[in-house]
């Protein structure tokens, strides 16, 4: 009994000297207190790619608030070609056309959805089991079905169909980007980004200088002629004027062509980025502790700025950090 009332103090000493050392952010020098700061009357309940949801259930995107409302019950998907796109756990999607409120189409497709996007007459839906589907909207026939690899665990940022011309491109819960063509009806390809066992699901996507961008929270790809891999713990990702930002868990902010050759870095010791903007030929970080970074584009100087900030939902948008219920502006 001894021996165990030892050993379990001596682990509860061990659990409170890794907890109580804990090492955060702590800059050097704080310039001012960020100009641009205040406070929104809603706050964010949920947040997606490339939309969010307030408490009185209207929509914001990366540029705008809109006057679209999403149902109770409902979770955010996505805004794509016009509509904005919810979906419930049990897998009826709707579709809600931004410039006219009477324009809706519903979809009861039996099973959780990840993720999903429009394009004319065409719906892209990536499932919760890593299914792929294409249905056509104004008749809601299954126009095809391709069954993605198992996954385990998955990281809250997926990412949702892209329409390219003919071609859809799905960014897979299994580290994989899938091409199907709409037209044919058929996979065309599948491309590996990365092969993690877990929280390997696509957290970026794009079309950068003709080449496909896409990185799990591991590794990033860029693919044209040839495909080129490099391995990073990524927290964020932005795309400005032909280069490539990136975050990573070791509190870097990076800079890399789109054939991710390296243009420069800076190291902030300990610090964990909640959102990346990249505007105006600058860079802006927001830090969890409480910092605005602001950089040149070239990542040579910097600024730290002090911003009033809690824990909770982030959205990223083009000019602004949204955290909970305030917003900051770069601009």
């Amino acid at each position: 009994m001894k021996n165990l009332t030892l050993l379990i103090l001596s682990l509860s000493i061990i659990l409170f000297t890794a907890c109580g050392s804990k090492r955060v952010y702590e800059p050097k020098k704080v310039v001012d207190s960020w100009p641009n700061q205040d406070g929104a009357s809603q706050s964010l309940i949920d947040v997606t790619s490339n939309v969010a949801l307030l408490e009185d259930r209207t929509v914001i995107t990366k540029e705008e608030e809109l006057d679209v409302e999403v149902e109770e019950s409902y979770r955010l998907l996505s805004s794509s070609d016009g509509w904005i796109i919810s979906s419930t756990i049990d897998g009826k999607l709707n579709l809600r056309y931004i410039d006219d409120k009477t324009l809706v189409e519903d979809f009861d497709l039996k099973k959780t959805i990840a993720g999903a996007s429009a394009k004319d007459d065409v719906l892209a839906v990536l499932f919760a089991d890593n299914e792929m589907a294409l249905y056509s909207i104004s008749t809601k026939k299954l126009l095809l079905k391709e069954q993605g690899g198992q996954t385990l665990a998955v990281d809250s940022r997926i990412v949702n169909p892209h329409f390219m011309a003919d071609l859809v491109l799905f960014p897979t819960l299994d580290g994989k980007v899938v091409i199907i063509s709409s037209k044919a009806k058929k996979k065309l390809r599948t491309i590996i980004v990365s092969s993690e066992d877990n929280f390997n699901n696509i957290i970026y996507f794009n079309i950068v200088d003709n080449k496909i961008i896409a990185a799990t929270a591991h590794k990033i790809l860029s693919m044209s002629e040839k495909e080129v891999r490099e391995k990073y713990e990524i927290r964020n990702i932005a795309y400005n004027d032909n280069n490539i930002y990136i975050t990573t868990k070791q509190g870097e902010i990076i800079s890399l062509t789109p054939s991710l050759e390296l243009n420069a870095k800076l190291k902030f010791p300990f610090a964990h980025f909640l959102g990346l903007i990249i505007r105006d030929n600058k860079v802006y970080l927001l830090e969890k502790e409480g910092y605005i970074i602001e950089a040149s584009a070239d990542l040579s100087t910097y600024s730290v700025y002090d911003v009033d900030i809690e824990d909770g939902f982030v959205f990223v948008g083009d000019k602004m950090f949204y955290v909970n219920d305030e917003y900051i502006s770069v601009e």
